[in-house]
């Protein structure tokens, strides 16, 4: 295990924000957190748990210690006939354990194929895509309580999930280093087609029992001609959340813009809910393919924030939020950002 000082960020978050770290360390097991837990000099510092960057956004140079997860592995930790329970090491690419699961022929996580990040940070947000979220499959995950340096075991109910939100997120942000995941996938032929672009991406196939990897196959189809690629530019996703109503603000909007694009949300207690396709409200706003100095918002999906080369954290949290403003201004709806802001923004 090596401390770096004044390191560099840039490949460690997705969007490619040239920030720095004071402290740096990459975590092979518990036991490297357990030192580092010992250094006197570390104990007062910000602490910022990183994997695979996807899902921040740095607001500038972080004056602290990063805590880079790298814990690997995998293995079945128990079995059925119908189901097994799948444990997976924090660091472990996501994408990459997707594809592992669906080699394997298990149900499950197929449709959060290509979804970029590590295994640990999924449940942080409860990543979610074509009609399939983390807690669908979630089992439980371990993690080390930064405070007193216990382990302890997150169940469904204690992850207390919700639309891209976790205790990970918001009441514990922060106190937890989360070391591996476990998951409940499925034997049995199961596939989940509730949005109309995957059913019609694998219709082909319906001939045949569709198997996991088809159904995996398609996701990455769908999203390699919606999305950037990060490796090629600088993205974290999906940069808002889709805007969640209920039916009377609902029926409002739909009256006024019939053409809105829209999910309806089923089994919700209080009455329905209509998850709204903020790409669809950004859009109309016209910020497709628009700029801000060095940031931009990506010209096939409006969803999606870029840095072209050299953005500035400044340029990102400008253009998100003249984006926030003209949504508000046209449609009185709040967008929330998705990713993860650390630290505040420059005075």
């Amino acid at each position: 295990m090596k401390i770096l000082e004044h390191y560099s960020l840039r490949h460690h978050n997705t969007l490619k924000l040239d920030v720095s770290a004071d402290y740096f360390v990459s975590l092979e097991s518990i036991d490297d957190l357990v030192l580092i837990r010992k250094q006197p000099q570390f104990s007062k510092l910000p602490i910022c748990i990183l994997g695979g960057g996807s899902n921040v956004v740095f607001a500038r140079d972080f004056a602290g210690l990063v805590l880079h997860v790298n814990f690997l592995g995998q293995e079945i930790v128990a079995e059925t006939d119908a189901t097994l329970e799948f444990k997976v090491g924090a660091g472990e690419n996501w994408h990459k354990t997707v594809l592992y699961t669906v080699e394997q022929g298990w149900w499950g996580i197929e449709n959060l194929a290509l979804i970029p990040g590590t295994v640990g940070a999924s449940p942080i947000q409860n990543i979610g895509a074509y009609g399939v979220e983390l807690c669908d499959v979630f089992k439980e995950l371990s993690a080390v309580e930064l405070a007193s340096g216990r382990t302890v075991v997150f169940d469904k109910n204690a992850c207390e999930f919700a639309y891209r939100d976790s205790v990970f997120k918001n009441k514990y942000a922060g106190q937890y280093l989360i070391t591996s995941v476990t998951l409940e996938l499925s034997k049995n032929y199961q596939p989940i087609l509730t949005y109309s672009e995957l059913e019609q991406e694998v219709s082909s196939d319906k001939a045949a029992q569709l198997r996991p990897k088809t159904v995996s196959d398609a996701v990455c189809c769908i999203r390699q001609r919606k999305l950037p690629d990060p490796a090629k530019i600088g993205n974290v996703g999906s940069f808002f959340k889709n805007p969640v109503v209920d039916a009377n603000d609902f029926k409002k909007l739909h009256s006024a813009y019939p053409e809105m694009r829209y999910f309806k949300l089923e089994n919700v207690a209080g009455g329905a809910q209509y998850k709204l396709a903020a790409a669809w409200l950004i859009d109309q706003c016209g910020w497709k393919g628009s700029r801000l100095g060095n940031a931009g918002v990506y010209e096939k999906q409006a969803l999606v924030l870029v840095n072209n080369g050299g953005a500035k954290p400044e340029e990102i949290l400008q253009l998100a939020e003249e984006i926030k403003q003209s949504v508000k201004n046209k449609f009185s709806l709040e967008l929330e950002m998705e990713p993860v802001l650390i630290g505040q923004a420059s005075s």
